[in-house]
């Protein structure tokens, strides 16, 4: 069975993970490596000025103070390479961060800890995927059973060995439509589109007549482009994005076209 490391931004309690951990355990072995807090919008941070601490929170489930790329990081570096873990000697096949909570679509790429985390293990050498449930945060529908959607989509893909067509210093950034898997249209392989936010900074007042500030730009929509991942979910598809870290190898669009011919054997309609 394959090895693989699941991890995320949004806490090693978050439903979406643990839903995943659960649908991947009847085809693989899985370890959980996630944040002991929320750590949503921090980017591809990496702890170095202070110490790290990882809890065991349950058998093959831990929880680091970090952030989602040092998570990554001590799964690689410490679980699966210190001789005195259960997993010393075994290969880590594959790392999948989420089911993040809220689409990572456009530039929220740069943004994303969920994509931060398996672009850390992709920078390894280690297949990576990063799985997005794309709630609208305007009009919520907290039915978390729209995470199977997700989870079943991902547990599809890697019965089909996709972490053999992922090239090196690639990722895969999945973005899953928040419905139920008989409303959902298909899947499309993208490329990374652009978001449109306002640069609103809100000011208010503390209650000592001090001023503080919140950032709080409103989403307003997305470019209109072909092949987009926004436009993607937007058509109730899931988006597939190969993501590129060095401008070497396959071109983008040689690693779409691939990407495409794999999907089409797995997922026919």
């Amino acid at each position: 069975m394959m090895n693989i490391v699941l991890t995320n931004d949004d806490g090693v309690n978050a439903p979406g993970i643990n839903i995943l951990r659960e649908s991947l355990r009847e085809i693989a072995n899985v370890v959980v490596v996630a944040p002991l807090t929320e750590r949503s919008t921090t980017g591809h941070t990496l702890t170095l000025d202070t110490t790290l601490r990882l809890q065991e929170i349950s058998e093959d489930v831990y929880g680091c103070s970090g952030f989602p790329a040092d998570c990554s990081l001590m799964a690689i570096g410490h679980l699966f390479k210190n001789q005195d873990t259960k997993y010393f000697g075994k290969k880590i096949d594959m790392v999948i961060s989420g089911i993040n909570r809220g689409a990572n679509l456009g530039q929220d790429v740069f943004y994303s800890g969920t994509v931060a985390a398996a672009r850390e293990a992709a920078f390894h050498g280690i297949p990576s995927i990063a799985v997005s449930s794309c709630m609208d945060f305007r009009n919520p529908d907290k039915n978390d059973q729209h995470y199977y959607s997700a989870s079943n989509f991902i547990k599809t893909l890697v019965q089909s060995n996709v972490s053999k067509v992922i090239p090196p210093m690639t990722l895969l950034n999945v973005n899953v439509p928040w419905s139920n898997e008989a409303e959902i249209l298909g899947t499309r392989v993208t490329k990374t589109g652009l978001r449109k936010y306002s640069q609103d900074i809100e000011e208010r007042i503390d209650f000592r007549g001090r001023k503080y500030y919140w950032i709080g730009g409103i989403y307003k929509g997305f470019e209109d482009f072909s092949d987009s991942d926004c436009q993607a979910v937007e058509d109730k598809m899931i988006s597939i994005a190969p993501v590129k870290l060095c401008d070497y190898g396959r071109s983008q669009m040689e690693l779409m076209e691939s990407l495409k011919g794999f999907l089409q054997e797995v997922f026919p309609r």
